[in-house]
This record gives structure tokens, C-alpha cells and sequence, in this order.
């Protein structure tokens, strides 16, 4: 589809969705975005659904400027995908009992590892330029200080939410290992933190949301957010390196001669620096991945629906962005009180998965329809490949 363009801001909106289908409060959101002064253009992905502060599903550009509650607290979430040279007919019958192994290998939840996990002993990871991260560690804002030892621990962990690890077999038969986290606590918190120090600047008492406050370039509050922000999109992606080799090793373990493709990798919470109309600017992806020509990407739905491998198609008007999933439909509170475990049952057949009330409020009826959303955005991807879950892992 073309996008619809919402005026009467002081930059328009591009919407990838129809207006009247998304909730007023993301809405709002919107406008309040594009009405900020700092703002070069928005656009909204398919999946755009309410956030704190901004929507989730929205892009962003700024000129000397980032709100950090348009990145969210989850800095440099994203996904990681390796096509492996099994077929889904050489697994095991019993995939509970794969399904336990990785669930050890993978702390889940608020789990974390005894000891921090070696670089030099997982399979695959590239071992590189590990001390400089953690050296790094040290330069964060004071208030983080004391939480290194649990970012040691949390490194390869997958945590909860909407974060998973799943086994999947696209439409060839070949087996996929997917999975989707973040930077885990020490991004929360250093998100929490700035988003605090954004919201006491001088310039942002205007706003008629707080939430949306910004930093401004040339600042000592812009260069402490941007060493802290990009670190923590540094820890988020060798967070699912950690985790993507921890689980390969357990399929080399259990599944004879298995090989594995190059990674796909992609953050869909982050901050880059990039060009658009000839001017330099700062571009906010939360809940949107990088959809440059030729880049791919990893679009899933709900832990029974299937995702999507993508190649971008470079479409500027979006910022070269396209949606980082499905996209929830209504809250987790409504959806606890909307589904049983026997829907939860019933809609992830087929799946080994959890399937108890602790996860009802990530049903797949929580989401929005995943095909609706890539015919939304056929101008923005190609499909490079479908999978659907065989294994799902939850915190």
C-alpha cells in the first residue's frame, strides 16, 4: 500500500495503517510527536499500537535532537534468526525434551546465569572487542555503577514479556532458531535514568507530554545519553549473540552433523545517525526495524503465527523502516481477562510451548492478524522467507 499522510501537525505523519483503525490515545501520541520542533518527519508502521510516551510502531527523525522515550525502555530489543541445514523431519519426536534443554541452556525470565558467561567458550561468537565493552561498563552514568554484576550474569538471557526463543521450519522444511530480547535490566535502568533527566531540562516544560522530553545536540546531556544508549545496544546485541550460540550448542549436542547459516540480526529499539533530504538526523526506531535496500530483517507475529525473514526495499518516505511484528491488539490486562488457558490451548496447537496461565496475556488473539500486516507493507519489504514455530521458549 501507499502511505496515508495525517496533516495539521507541524510535520505530517506517513501512516503505513489506516488512521481511523488505530486506538485515539496512539493517535494523540502521534500528533504530540510531530507537533515537537525538533521533529523532521514521522512515520508509523502497521503495527503502531499505544506506548509510554511514544507509540510503539513509530519512526522518528530529529535534527540535533532524540527523545528517549521514543527509543523505550528496552534499549536496542531486536531480533536474531539462523537458518540451520536440518529439516524439520530429522528433529526428534520428542521436542518437549529439546525444549527442556534449551530452556536450561537459557535463563528465562528473571533467571540469570550462576557466573558470567565465557565469550571464548561459545560456540560461534565472534570473541572480539569483549574487554573494550565491558570496559566501557565504567563510563555509564554513576547510577548504573553498582549494577554490573548483574549485567555480567544477565548477558545470554532472554527474560519475559513478549521476549522468546522459538525453533521454526520455513516453508522448505528447514529448521530456524529465532529469538527476540534486549539489553535486559541495565537497559531499563539506564533508559529510566535519562528519560528522568530529559524530563527536568529547561526546554521540555512546555510539553504537553513529559514523557516525549528531549535531548538537544551539543549538549552534555545529549553526549551522556548517546555513550549510555549506544552501549546499551551494543550489550543488546551481543546479549542474543550469547544466547544464539548457547542454544546452537545444544542443537549440535542433540542433532548430528546440524550446521548453521550466517546470523540475521536486528534491533527494532534503537537510535542511528542517518541522511534523509539532505539533512543529517537522528532517527528513532521503537517497535520498527531498518529496512535499507538490501538489508534483512525478521518480522514475527505471536508464538503460534509465524514470522517473517524480510529484505528492506529502501523506502525513504518510511525512513527505510518496516514494522518489528504483529503488533499487540489490546493490553495484557484486557487479555488475561479475555482468554483461558484452554484458548491459550487451542491457539498455540501444534507448538511445543508453555500453555499455563503465567503466559495467557501472549496469546496469539492479544495480536494483531501478522498477514494483514505484510500486505500493509509490501511497498516497504519483500518476503524472503515464511517460518512457522515448532518450539516456543517464554519467560
Amino acid at each position: 500500500m501507499t502511505y496515508n499522510e495525517v496533516t495539521g501537525t507541524r510535520r505530517p505523519i506517513r501512516m503505513w495503517a489506516e488512521p481511523e483503525s488505530v486506538d485515539p490515545q496512539a493517535m494523540q501520541q502521534l500528533r504530540n510527536v510531530a507537533n515537537l520542533e525538533w521533529v523532521h518527519g514521522v512515520a508509523v508502521m502497521p503495527d503502531v499500537h499505544h506506548g509510554k510516551g511514544a507509540t510503539v510502531g513509530s519512526v522518528v527523525a530529529m535534527k540535533d535532537a532524540v527523545s528517549p522515550a521514543a527509543v523505550g525502555v528496552d534499549i536496542g530489543c531486536g531480533m536474531t534468526a539462523v537458518k540451520t541445514s536440518y529439516k524439520s523431519s530429522q528433529l526428534p519426536d520428542n521436542l518437549a525434551y529439546l525444549r527442556g534443554k534449551l530452556e536450561r541452556a537459557v535463563p528465562v525470565g528473571f533467571g540469570h546465569h550462576k557466573l558470567p558467561v565465557d565469550p571464548d567458550k561459545v560456540r560461534g561468537l565472534k570473541t572480539s572487542g569483549w574487554e573494550a565493552f565491558w570496559k566501557g561498563f565504567d563510563e555509564l552514568a554513576t547510577q548504573v555503577r553498582a549494577r554490573r554484576e548483574r549485567a555480567e550474569v544477565q548477558m545470554g538471557t532472554l527474560g519475559g514479556g513478549n521476549h522468546f526463543l522459538e525453533v521454526c521450519a520455513d516453508d522448505e522444511q528447514y529448521v530456524w532458531v529465532v529469538l527476540h530480547s534486549g539489553s535486559r535490566n541495565i537497559g531499563k535502568e539506564l533508559a529510566e535514568h535519562h528519560i528522568g533527566v530529559a524530563r527536568g531540562l529547561s526546554h521540555n516544560q512546555g510539553l504537553v507530554d513529559r514523557d516525549l522530553a528531549v535531548f538537544l545536540g551539543s549538549t552534555p546531556e545529549m553526549d551522556a545519553y548517546r555513550r549510555d544508549l549506544f552501549w546499551a545496544q551494543d550489550y543488546a546485541r551481543r546479549n542474543r549473540a550469547v544466547m544464539m550460540g548457547l542454544v546452537c550448542d545444544v542443537l549440535s549436542r542433540h542433532l548430528p552433523d546440524i550446521t548453521y547459516d550466517q546470523p540475521i540480526s536486528c534491533h527494532h529499539n534503537y537510535v542511528a545517525e542517518e541522511r534523509y533530504d539532505g539533512v543529517d538526523v537522528l532517527v528513532t526506531r521503537k517497535g520498527a526495524i531498518r529496512a535499507g535496500s538490501g538489508d534483512l530483517g525478521i518480522i514475527p507475529g505471536s508464538m503460534a503465527t509465524g514470522t517473517y525473514i524480510v529484505k528492506g526495499l529502501g523506502n525513504a518516505a518510511a525512513f527505510n523502516s518496516a514494522s518489528h511484528g504483529a503488533g499487540r491488539k489490546m493490553s495484557r490486562t484486557k487479555a488475561k481477562k479475555t482468554f483461558t488457558v484452554k484458548d491459550l490451548q487451542e491457539q498455540t496447537f501444534g507448538v511445543e510451548c508453555r500453555k499455563d496461565a503465567g503466559i495467557v496475556d501472549e496469546i496469539p488473539g492479544a495480536y494483531k492478524d501478522l498477514e494483514a500486516v505484510m500486505a500493509a507493507q509490501t511497498d516497504l519489504v519483500q518476503v524472503v522467507a515464511h517460518l512457522r514455530q515448532l518450539i516456543c521458549v517464554k519467560g
